[in-house]
């Protein structure tokens, strides 16, 4: 795939797809190329935090410092496969474990209580106090048959939202 600058082969897109499960079609992925160019400001083949921050709705995002913690120094071919979390085709078990990695800021594995809060602080600033957030989480793990000294593996995770509808769905313009 060489420089960013540089034209997808027929290889290099077959090749993205399979890297993405085929959860992108072909003009998905040249599209989404296109749109990677555009980050890629100096054609580097990788997009920069500060290039991912040049995007309002990233930008905007509560989230944006830990997704940038998945995707600074990120190439093409991973870009496609962290969107592919947002594909209308991807299994809601892909989604989960994206969710999860959002979560699991330190890659340990897991998830404690005080990473879910400080992901709730970020979503909900200060509409909600620390105790406010700490109590509803209580409840809500309380539910889910945890305490606020479980840590939450993958598993745990894909068990607890698995049942729930999660809509994370983008649509990839096709020109």
């Amino acid at each position: 795939m060489g420089t960013a600058s540089s034209m997808l082969t027929q290889y290099d897109i077959e090749e993205v797809q399979e890297h993405c499960d085929n959860l992108f079609s072909q003009q998905e992925i040249v599209s989404l190329y296109q749109r990677f160019c555009q980050l890629d400001r100096n054609a580097k083949g990788f997009i920069s935090s500060d290039e991912f921050l040049s995007v309002p709705e990233f930008a905007m995002n509560p989230l944006s410092q830990r997704l940038l913690k998945m995707v600074d120094g990120i190439n093409f071919k991973d870009f496609v496969a962290f969107l592919s979390a947002f594909s209308a085709k991807a299994t809601a078990q892909h989604k989960i474990e994206l969710i999860f990695k959002v979560y699991d800021s330190d890659r340990n594995g897991k998830v404690s209580f005080n990473d879910i809060v400080e992901v709730l602080k970020d979503l909900s600033g200060s509409f909600m106090s620390d105790e406010q957030r700490e109590r509803v989480l209580s409840q809500v793990l309380k539910e889910a048959g945890y305490t606020k000294d479980s840590s939450l593996t993958l598993d745990d995770f894909i068990k607890v939202l698995g049942q729930s509808e999660l809509k994370m769905d983008v649509e990839i313009p096709v020109d």
